[in-house]
């Protein structure tokens, strides 16, 4: 299995044990800890023990327990409403540069805990969709 590690990064410190965390759950692949600036009670965070800074450059074995570990934490929360959320870049909202998933509980229906999201639907023509789902399957 590859290993990759960045001495600057805050997410490669916690995986070291250089810096403290209130650690969840940890495999070999994956190290999970409470979230120190928390949307609601138990956010969370799960984040693969190989420095990527964007999804797309994880080798896909640090996947493998990202979910596993996102289920055992909602179920140990007892969450019935819960956000997976996962950012890439600076103008999507990734704070830190290291590929990192956060579970955040969502107890109530308002804006005063968990996740508020903006959900800006466009409406493309049934026409685009299929010219998009074109080019795009022609790459995958």
């Amino acid at each position: 299995m590859a290993t990759k590690s960045l001495a600057t990064c805050i997410f490669c410190k916690i995986i070291k044990g250089e810096i403290p965390s209130f650690k969840l759950i940890e495999t070999e692949k994956v190290l999970s800890f409470l979230d120190i600036g928390p949307l609601s009670k138990g956010h969370a965070l799960i984040i693969p023990k190989y420095h990527a800074e964007k999804l797309h450059e994880l080798p896909d074995e640090y996947f493998e327990d990202v979910l596993p570990a996102a289920k055992k934490i909602a179920l140990a929360l007892g969450a019935e409403n819960y956000n997976i959320l996962q950012n890439n870049g600076r103008i999507a909202h990734q704070e830190v540069d290291h590929v990192h998933f956060h579970i955040i509980p969502k107890p109530e229906a308002s804006d005063t805990e968990g996740l508020v999201v903006g959900w800006p639907a466009k409406k493309p023509t049934m026409d685009e969709l299929k010219k998009l789902q074109e080019e795009l399957a022609s790459k995958l």
